[in-house]
């Protein structure tokens, strides 16, 4: 106990970094280190510890039992630590530092432009770490710690430690091409859309997840031809002919019709989800101030 609470903190993130890349060679290209440098932090912290944290084998890494004990404990530390700069730096006001946001590539294409100018306009020493991913993947990142805010397509349920706040409701369609068969009719029931290829986001996503709730209170099924959780790469699949889907309202353009689906209304929220105990910077709090001023 004494021993972990004395370890230095670059360490400890070293030792992070290998046992999740499971490599030492991509752990030093993450923190920008060489990679002998890496093998000296974690071998600092295995004599320090007295025991093995990892098993080499050729160029492979894996962790011993030690060290899958330690890892959530090192990143419990971690996060402990930043959360105590966070409180201390709120007490100054001071307002710098590097803010990690995740956020989705439709958010960040369609809905995050005008807001990150005015942020970065009325804070210019905020550094903005703003990573690209997966809705549900950046949830999870906040839920652990890796990420202070993440700007998303909530959960359609509540989860575990997140406090979720809508800043966005996001009107879904369903679409099809202007030359696709679909497209002559004025009004279909669901049943109708499971005879043609659909092209749809993966079954672990938001938007899929709200569609199935929706196809199934309708009394139908879906099934999916193909599956990409890239909207724009829907759209132009759409846009071909390749098959019918579920896009939001604002992608519309001339190329894609909508089509009114007997009892089926789609909305999914787009807004800000953040850990309920972990204290946000002053970066982040302003940053939750510069969304609400979207609604």
């Amino acid at each position: 106990m004494n021993k972990i609470n004395r370890m230095d903190t670059a360490n400890l993130q070293t030792f992070i970094a290998a046992a999740e890349l499971k490599s030492f060679s991509l752990a030093a290209e993450q923190l920008y280190l060489t990679q002998p440098a890496v093998s000296k932090r974690v071998a600092t912290l295995e004599a320090e510890l007295g025991t093995t944290l990892f098993d080499r084998i050729a160029r492979r890494v894996s962790l011993t039992e030690a060290g899958r004990a330690l890892l959530p404990r090192a990143k419990t530390i971690l996060r402990e630590i930043e959360d105590s700069r966070r409180l201390i730096s709120n007490l100054t006001g001071t307002m710098a530092g590097q803010l990690n946001i995740g956020t989705s590539h439709h958010i960040g294409l369609h809905r995050l432009p005008p807001v990150l100018r005015q942020f970065s306009r009325s804070y210019p020493d905020v550094v903005l770490d703003l990573q690209f991913m997966d809705s549900e993947a950046a949830c999870r990142a906040v839920q652990t710690g890796d990420l202070e805010l993440g700007i998303v397509t909530l959960p359609l349920e509540p989860l575990a430690d997140l406090k979720s706040e809508l800043i966005w409701p996001d009107p879904l369609d369903i679409v099809v091409a202007h030359e696709h068969p679909l497209a002559k009719k004025s009004r279909l029931d669901f049943q109708q859309l499971t005879e043609y290829p659909a092209i749809l986001p993966s079954p672990s996503t938001y938007t899929r997840q709200l569609l199935e709730r929706s196809v199934a209170q309708a009394g139908g099924k879906l099934v999916a031809s193909m599956t990409t959780n890239y909207l724009e790469t829907i759209k132009m699949m759409v846009s071909v002919g390749l098959g019918w889907s579920v896009l939001p309202r604002s992608m519309l353009n001339e190329e894609l019709l909508a089509m009114k689906i007997r009892g089926m209304k789609l909305t999914r929220q787009l807004g800000v989800v953040r850990h309920q105990t972990r204290t946000l910077s002053n970066a982040a709090s302003a940053m939750i101030n510069t969304l609400q001023a979207q609604i």
